[in-house]
């Protein structure tokens, strides 16, 4: 099930009377999950045997330590937030080794990724038509949601076994004078594939410093080695965005940061939104960042949980792209058939037609008992 895409009758004129709306059917809308409540209604199946595998969520939770942090803060609902998150801001740079002044706080990746494109290529009242982007081919559909109304300015590379191909990115970039901002996704999805923090650092060192360099960094706590945080106090067109929705189990609550420096996340914050995170998230991501035990935990399940996933496929000949992160792109042949057969048994995954990857499906790393049903399910639909 996806949302119906609005046209311009939802607005009683026609785009010619209504310049300040032109390119909205071009925009493409995110694709939210069924809810449990659709799959009950719709094909009978019982709230206990729904699995739902297709948002990358931590399926062990969050650490009982946000849980306590979140209900100290519940008596405080009635008042505003710090809204320069100061002390959340002073413990994300001293974990990351960098001034809390180079850290910028929002409610969650995607307010980020918006905000910056249109700091670069404008918005839709106010475009630069000639600036374009440059991102990768299969990159996460929050690009092309963060390039409102740009659809002309820009610019896919192919990707190299369904990763980035750093080489050709660059390539382009240095042959388009227009390009303002190229998207990095590391690792990637739904590909699951990463780049080295060495041949991300040559890369940026190829890009013109007129070029805003973004990197999300959205599931790099499943490969923390590999992060490009130090480019960020060498390069000032360097953004890393950073999420405790993923690895740290707070996607309800919404938060997220950027790693920049100084004076470009001087400049983000006075272009974002006055209380960039809630009272409960400020807290909850505190106390996330402080609980690195059950992090490390996590990750050591979620690699033992991702390897079974890999030996069910294998023993169905399913082919599938090795993951970094804790979901895994399988290839079933017909994506859209598949996804819809493993809905009606109440299994979600996430379907990829929208990235051109119309043979596969993307399924997180979940629970044991999860992963077992879906392989179990997987192997009836394609018998």
């Amino acid at each position: 099930m996806s949302a119906a895409r609005p046209d311009s009758s939802y607005f009683d004129l026609p785009p010619s009377d209504a310049p300040h709306l032109q390119g909205l059917d071009a925009l493409q809308v995110y694709e939210a999950d069924v809810t449990r409540e659709d799959i009950i209604r719709e094909y009978g199946v019982q709230a206990d045997d729904i699995v739902r595998l297709s948002s990358n969520e931590n399926p062990l939770g969050c650490s009982p330590h946000v849980t306590l942090a979140v209900a100290l803060q519940l008596g405080a609902l009635s008042r505003y937030p710090d809204g320069a998150g100061v002390t959340l801001r002073q413990y994300l740079g001293d974990f990351h080794g960098v001034s809390a002044d180079c850290v910028t706080l929002a409610n969650g990746g995607q307010d980020l990724l918006a905000l910056l494109a249109a700091a670069t290529l404008g918005t839709a009242d106010s475009k630069n038509q000639n600036a374009r982007m440059v991102y990768a081919q299969y990159a996460l559909s929050d690009y092309q949601l963060a390039s409102l109304n740009i659809t002309q300015q820009a610019v896919c590379v192919p990707a190299q076994q369904y990763g980035h191909d750093l080489a050709a990115m660059a390539e382009v970039i240095n042959a388009t004078p227009e390009c303002r901002l190229v998207l990095l996704a590391n690792p990637n999805n739904p590909t699951g594939t990463l780049l080295t923090a060495e041949a991300i650092a040559k890369f940026v060192a190829r890009v013109p410093s007129s070029v805003l360099v973004v990197i999300d960094e959205a599931y790099i706590e499943f490969t923390p080695n590999q992060t490009s945080v130090c480019l960020t106090q060498t390069f000032d067109n360097v953004v890393i965005l950073r999420t405790f929705s993923k690895a740290y189990g707070l996607a309800g609550l919404k938060i997220g940061y950027a790693i920049s420096s100084s004076v470009l996340a001087k400049l983000l914050k006075l272009s974002r939104q006055a209380m960039g995170a809630n009272v409960l998230a400020l807290a909850a991501a505190q106390a996330a960042l402080a609980d690195q035990t059950f992090l490390t935990d996590y990750l050591a399940f979620n690699a033992e949980q991702r390897q079974a996933l890999y030996k069910g496929l294998d023993s169905l000949g399913i082919e599938f792209v090795p993951s970094v992160a804790n979901f895994v792109m399988v290839n079933v042949g017909d994506g859209q058939t598949v996804y819809q057969a493993l809905l009606e048994q109440g299994i979600v995954v996430r379907v990829l037609s929208s990235y051109g990857l119309d043979a596969w499906i993307r399924v997180s790393v979940g629970l044991p008992e999860e992963n077992n049903r879906f392989l179990d399910t997987l192997a009836q639909v394609l018998a």
